[in-house]
């Protein structure tokens, strides 16, 4: 079936209340109003020279006497918040599990079948409403009185939504998932006494945030919605953007509410931007140099501006049939917690439900009866362009185990995803698209670098239980000549 409305084709079979005529043309609006401005910075983003630096043209900003709005009274207090995909029953247990946010996610734990995207846009109006449940043939789940904020992230502006055309070309997935989900939900989200939040990812420069920016403004203008309504967190998971926090933060100023330290993203982000070649992905934790200088200026730039910093990711997946691996991972989940408590961050992020009263007990001590900890500024912190560039890490070394286990997640991650799963239990995590691209880009780092070749790469990707298109996709880059930007893009192709 073709739904045709004002130049706007949708290739495959649609829900009539998701996709609306008028939900139709507010997405073809977006589209057209922001579509080149979206195509000239990912063109920009290959046109970026050499190492970063703190930007010269912006040093008022970063000098300036500024802060951000004041967040939402359901934003206030952000000490633990859960993610995961737009698949019902996992939201229903998110929205339940206690946490204080829940990320409902249209982008690394979604594998962008059709079907998951205008499902997971229906489960967001349910949830919305309050009427989301689900029957199975051994339990019903439904909402408690009770439960998380909702904030989105919708797919990240390199990413096409290919079963969408505006005037014969794919809409820009970002505008795809934003728009329907503000369309259908910020009028009642605000007047349920919530309201339009949502996560931003893969961002590489502010000019990235002045164009959601703009988004919003022309997105509370259509719709009726109060001017600064729609609020944003936005995640710096890469290198460049590291260098324009301050910025980004000004470019969403009556918008920003926090900032999100996206640490696998961000691991990612200086293999391909820059060339680091690290060691096992085991070694490369929180605390080694260059992560500890990123996530200290997170949380300084944050609390100068009067935005919340937000932690990174436990991706443990508790077992109940192995106390042993229960009591060794916990034990880690906490320690990672306490650091990010004690440095400042005033919330963090968990992947599973039983890990929520772990990293709220911890936060619990650090806060106390207090929201959240704004208010400590961080002035001890100075971090160089030199500290965030510099990539070594003290004892760290690539090992045939590294790459054995960077082989055995990335495919079977694929595997995974091109079979419509976008968060995957793996070996006891959580794992989603940002650790697979952590995986195929040191794979393809430490063979640039001469340390394996590719025929050691193709020998233990034979090894891996998987379907042959993840073998395939994952060989492909890998193995590339030139560095694949987001292996989600030749994925993407193979998707059902």
């Amino acid at each position: 079936m073709t739904v045709k409305a004002s130049g706007l084709d949708v290739l495959a079979p649609a829900d009539d209340d998701v996709l609306s005529a008028d939900a139709r043309a507010f997405v073809a609006l977006l589209q057209r109003e922001f579509g080149a401005r979206r195509a000239e910075l990912l063109a920009r983003r290959q046109r970026r020279p050499g190492r970063p630096d703190f930007l010269a043209e912006t040093r008022d900003v970063r000098e300036g006497d500024w802060t951000v709005a004041a967040p939402p009274p359901d934003l206030v207090d952000r000490r633990v918040e859960i993610t995961g995909p737009v698949d019902r029953k996992m939201m229903i247990n998110a929205l339940n599990s206690g946490a204080r946010v829940f990320m409902a996610d249209f982008e690394d734990a979604c594998s962008p079948t059709w079907r998951n995207v205008v499902e997971g846009q229906r489960n967001l109006m349910d949830t919305v409403r309050g009427t989301i449940s689900l029957e199975t043939a051994d339990k019903t789940y439904r909402l408690d009185a009770e439960t998380a904020t909702l904030v989105v992230r919708p797919r990240g502006w390199h990413l096409p939504e290919r079963n969408v055309l505006v005037d014969g070309e794919p809409v820009s997935a970002s505008l795809f998932d934003f728009g329907l989900a503000c369309f259908h939900n910020a009028p009642e989200l605000l007047e349920r006494g919530s309201g339009p939040y949502y996560y931003l990812p893969k961002l590489e420069s502010h000019l990235e945030a002045r164009l959601w920016n703009d988004v919003f403004t022309l997105a509370e203008e259509q719709l009726g919605l109060p001017r600064a309504s729609i609020r944003a967190t936005v995640l710096i998971e890469t290198i460049l953007a590291a260098f324009e926090m301050e910025e980004i933060l000004w470019e969403l100023r009556e918008r920003s509410v926090a900032l999100n330290a996206g640490r696998w993203d961000y691991i990612f982000s200086v293999i391909k931007k820059l060339d680091a070649v690290l060691p096992d992905r085991s070694r490369v934790t929180m605390t080694v140099p260059f992560m500890r200088a990123y996530t200290e200026l997170l949380v300084a730039t944050c609390h100068k501006r009067g935005a919340h910093a937000i932690g990174g990711m436990a991706a443990f997946i508790p077992s109940r049939r192995d106390a042993q691996v229960n009591e060794l991972a916990l034990a880690k989940v906490r320690e990672d917690k306490v650091r990010e408590s004690s440095d400042g961050f005033d919330g963090t992020w968990v992947a599973h439900p039983d890990l929520v009263p772990v990293a709220t007990e911890v936060f619990d001590g650090v806060l106390g009866s207090r929201q959240n900890q704004v208010e400590r500024l961080r002035e001890d912190v100075r971090v160089s362009a030199e500290q965030l560039l510099d990539f070594d890490v003290p004892g760290g070394e690539v090992t045939d185990e590294g790459l054995r286990a960077n082989v055995s997640v990335g495919v079977r991650y694929l595997d995974a995803w091109l079979n419509g799963v976008g968060a995957a239990a793996i070996d006891n995590l959580m794992e989603d698209v940002a650790t697979a691209e952590i995986s195929r880009a040191q794979v393809w780092s430490w063979v640039h670098a001469g340390l394996f070749d590719a025929g050691r790469v193709r020998d233990e990707v034979a090894r891996i239980d998987a379907g042959a298109a993840a073998k395939k996709v994952f060989k492909e880059v890998a193995l590339a000549e030139r560095f694949v930007e987001f292996l989600t893009l030749p994925a993407y192709e193979r998707l059902g």
